[in-house]
């Protein structure tokens, strides 16, 4: 027989999802919901239908958000008759990284760099926007941005994608920003490595940075804090899911 969801618990962890980025919530929620036994082992998730409208979201994101728990190793998915998501045994051993061996106070530490990243790069984005900056200060913006977009490989577009950050934080034109973003980015990268590449989260990412990095160039400081607020905060929606 297999196991059950605790449906009474249901409403308790997967709520309408709020941001700007649908997605990365939906993961974080279901993931949790995993993770805290609300749907154990065994268990099927609720149809499509129902979990889209709980969660009041598209059925096109909610099954992105799926497909990244299978990517994930969370749930297994059958189409047709007797059909549905089954949330898998063994999930956590199957991220890259040694996941499963992750420590309380390893895990601690990660989720409180993310707070910490809320606080300084925002800031530095708001900085670098509010500077007036040369004409090669700008060709090392866009040049940065450009790499990340290009960049193929999970492990080369994380290191493009640090770089683009530490731009950022040398634009600001403070020496302890950088050293800050520069702390919170060795954080993140080895954070990140744990987890799987997820194709949606990657597209989002990339909006991000070219809507920041436009936002620093017409000086813009506000605009740039805000999107970069944004993108932390959908990196840390998927980190809290699968790491928490």
């Amino acid at each position: 027989m297999s196991a059950q969801p605790h449906e009474h618990l249901t409403s308790a962890v997967l709520r309408p999802v709020r941001g700007h980025h649908a997605f990365e919530g939906c993961v974080e929620q279901l993931a949790t919901a995993i993770r805290l036994g609300v749907y154990p082992v065994g268990s099927v998730l609720p149809p499509e239908r129902e979990l889209a409208q709980r969660m009041a979201v598209s059925r096109a994101t909610l099954r992105e958000a799926i497909a990244a728990l299978r990517q994930a190793g969370l749930v297994e998915t059958r189409r047709g008759r007797g059909g549905g998501s089954t949330v898998t045994s063994g999930a956590r051993s199957r991220f890259t990284g040694g996941l499963a061996r992750l420590s309380e106070s390893t895990t601690a530490e990660w989720l409180d760099a993310l707070e910490f990243r809320r606080v300084v790069e925002p800031g530095a984005a708001y900085l670098a926007a509010t500077r007036v900056l040369t004409d090669g200060e700008r060709e090392r913006l866009t040049t940065a941005e450009a790499a990340v977009h290009d960049a193929t490989g999970k492990r080369a577009h994380r290191q493009a994608d640090s770089r683009f950050h530490l731009t950022l934080a040398a634009l600001s034109g403070s020496a302890r920003v950088q050293e800050a973003v520069t702390s919170v980015q060795s954080v993140l990268d080895t954070a990140l490595a744990s987890i799987p590449a997820l194709d949606t989260n990657i597209s989002h990412s990339h909006q991000q940075h070219r809507r920041i990095c436009q936002a620093v160039l017409a000086g813009r400081p506000d605009r740039a804090r805000e999107v970069m607020e944004d993108h932390c905060d959908d990196t840390a929606a998927l980190l809290r899911g699968l790491l928490a």
